[in-house]
C-alpha cells in the first residue's frame, strides 16, 4: 500500500470523485466504507467485518460449488522448507522476487531457511508423493482456503497486497485428458461465481507462454474491465502437466501395472475480487454491491418524529424479523444518535441494495418508501407487501448490474486490425482491445514495451479469421486481447 501520509491516514470523511481520480476513489471507498485499513506492516492490510463479511459470502458460493463438484477442503502448512521450492526449478525462478524467509526460530538460526507459503504446490507435490501409490488413489480433489505471502513492492488494499486470503485447488489425475477437463472445469465454475455472484462479466481464456504459471503447462484466466477501463485477472485456473510430478516425485502403479507419473492442476481466486466488486459497481456516492454478495441487503430506516420509539420503532422491527425469516439479510438502523440524512448517505456508501424508510405518517397510510441503490429509484409500497415485493427487486438489481457491467465492457471493447489503430484506441480510450496476434513472444513484449498494454488471454473456442499480426505484419495465428491492467 501506498506510504501513509498525514493525510491519508485522517479518516476519510469525503469520496473523490471516480472521473477525477479513480485510485484515489478506489482508497476513499475501501476505507471510508471500512472494507480495510492500513496496518503497521508495510504492505499488509486489515480487513474490517464488513469486508470480510463481502469475502466470507463469496468464499461460501465458491465453496458449494467446489463440494458440489467432487472437491473437499484440507489444510497444508504456512512454512515450506527452501528446499521443497527449489525441485521445480521454473516455478522457483518465478516466484524467487517475491518469496519470504524464516531464518531464525526460537531465538536460534535455523539449518534449512523456511519459505513463507506464496503458493502451495512445492508442499502439496510432496504430501501427495506419500498419499498416492495406485490408479486408484486417483483422482484427489483438494482445496484449502488459505493465506499466502508474495512480498509486493507496490501495493493497494485487495488488489495487490503482500499478504492476502485466497483459496488453491490442487488435484492430481491419471491422464492429461482428465487434468485439461479439470482445469476447464474450474475456469468454467470460476466464471459462473464472477458473473451469478459478483455480477462482474469476465472474459475466459488461455494466457500466453511469457504470461503463464510458473511451472505449468499451460494457465488459463478470466479477465474482468473495470470501470476505469482497466483489466483485472480475477481468476486463474492451471494445468500443471506433469512437470510437478516428475519434480516431486508423485508416480502410480497404472491399470497397466506400469509406473506413471500424475496429472496435475491448480487453481486460485483471492480477495483481489472483492476490489474487483469495488471498481466495477461504484459510483461517486461509494459502493454499490451486487446483493447476493451484500452483507446487508436491506436497511431499514425508521424516521424518528414524535414518540417514534413507541410507534415506529415497533413496525420497524417486525419488518426487520418478517424479511430476515425470509432468508433476507437486514439491518435495522435504529441508532438515535444520527439524522436520517445521514444515514442514507452513509448506507448508500456501504452499497446496500435496497432502503426501507418509515415514518408516523407512513405507518398511518400502511405503507413503507423503498429505495433502490443501482437506479436510486423510489417506490412507495404497501407494507404488507414488502415482503414478497423484497426478493423479486433484489434479483433485479443482480440481473441489472450484471447487465449494465456487460454493456459497459462491450462498449469499451474495440477490435483492431493495424498497429497505428492499437496506439490511437489505447491511448484514447482505455479497455480491451481484440486484435491479431502472430504468437511471438518478442511482438508481445514490443507491444508492452510501446503501449503498457499486455496480451490479458487467448480466447477459447471459435475466432474470427486472424488476418495479419497487429505488429509485425506476419500471419497472425490467434486474436488476442489486449489491456492495461492492474
Amino acid at each position: 500500500m501506498p506510504k501513509k501520509t498525514d493525510n491519508a491516514a485522517a479518516f476519510v470523511t469525503e469520496i473523490t470523485p471516480r472521473s477525477q481520480d479513480f485510485s484515489r476513489w478506489y482508497l476513499d471507498v475501501v476505507r471510508r466504507a471500512e472494507l480495510a485499513d492500513y496496518s503497521p506492516v508495510k504492505g499488509c492490510m486489515v480487513i474490517r467485518p464488513y469486508g470480510y463479511a463481502i469475502w466470507e459470502l463469496l468464499r461460501d458460493a465458491l465453496d458449494r460449488r467446489f463440494k458440489a463438484t467432487g472437491h473437499v477442503n484440507a489444510y497444508f502448512p504456512l512454512f515450506i522448507p527452501e528446499g521443497l521450492l527449489h525441485k521445480e526449478a521454473e516455478h522457483v525462478e518465478g516466484f524467487a522476487p517475491q518469496v519470504a524467509y524464516v531464518t531464525i526460530g526460537g531465538g536460534e538460526v535455523l539449518e534449512e531457511k523456511l519459505v513463507v507459503r506464496p503458493t502451495s504446490e512445492a508442499i502439496i507435490g510432496t504430501m501427495y508423493a506419500k498419499w498416492v501409490q495406485s490408479w486408484r488413489d486417483l483422482p484427489i480433489l483438494i482445496n484449502q482456503w488459505a493465506n499466502v505471502v508474495r512480498w509486493e513492492k507496490v501495493t493497494r488494499p485487495f488488489l495487490r497486497t503482500t499478504e492476502f486470503l485466497w483459496q488453491e485447488g490442487h488435484t492430481a489425475h491419471e491422464t492429461e485428458a482428465e487434468a485439461e477437463e479439470e482445469t476447464l472445469r474450474i475456469l468454467a465454475l470460476y466464471r459462473e461465481v464472477a458473473e451469478q455472484e459478483l455480477a462482474m462479466p469476465v472474459v475466459p481464456g488461455r494466457k500466453t507462454d511469457s504470461e503463464r504459471f510458473a511451472g505449468a503447462l499451460r494457465t488459463y484466466s478470466i479477465e474482468a474491465l473495470m470501470g476505469d477501463g482497466r483489466a483485472l485477472q480475477a481468476g486463474t485456473s492451471h494445468n500443471l502437466g506433469q512437470n510437478f510430478a516428475k519434480a516431486f516425485e508423485i508416480q502410480f502403479q497404472a491399470r497397466d501395472k506400469s509406473l506413471q507419473h500424475v496429472w496435475g492442476t491448480s487453481w486460485g481466486v483471492s480477495t483481489r475480487l472483492i476490489g474487483g466488486v469495488i471498481m466495477t459497481h461504484g459510483d461517486d456516492s461509494g459502493l454499490i454491491l451486487p446483493p447476493r454478495v451484500a452483507p446487508h441487503q436491506v436497511v431499514i430506516v425508521p424516521i424518528p418524529r414524535g414518540n417514534w420509539q413507541e410507534t415506529v420503532l415497533p413496525k420497524a422491527r417486525a419488518l426487520r424479523d418478517e424479511l430476515t425469516a425470509a432468508g433476507i439479510r437486514v439491518m435495522l438502523d435504529d441508532r438515535d444518535s444520527y439524522t436520517p440524512g445521514w444515514k442514507f448517505a452513509e448506507w448508500e456508501l456501504r452499497g446496500v441494495p435496497v432502503r426501507v424508510e418509515i415514518g408516523p405518517r407512513d405507518i398511518e397510510q400502511g405503507q413503507v418508501v423503498m429505495v433502490r441503490r443501482d437506479t436510486r429509484e423510489k417506490a412507495t409500497v404497501p407494507m404488507s407487501e414488502l415482503g414478497k415485493r423484497i426478493g423479486p427487486v433484489l434479483e433485479d438489481i443482480q440481473q441489472g448490474l450484471l447487465a449494465r457491467a456487460r454493456q459497459f465492457r462491450d462498449e469499451h471493447t474495440t477490435h483492431v486490425e493495424t498497429y497505428e489503430q492499437f496506439k490511437e484506441v489505447m491511448e484514447g480510450r482505455p479497455g480491451f482491445i481484440v486484435a491479431p496476434w502472430c504468437g511471438s513472444a518478442a511482438c508481445e513484449a514490443q507491444i508492452k514495451a510501446e503501449t503498457q498494454a499486455t496480451i490479458r488471454n487467448l480466447p477459447l473456442g471459435e475466432q474470427r479469421s486472424a488476418g495479419k499480426c497487429v505488429k509485425c505484419g506476419g500471419a497472425a495465428v490467434t486474436e488476442a486481447y489486449f489491456a492495461k491492467a492492474y
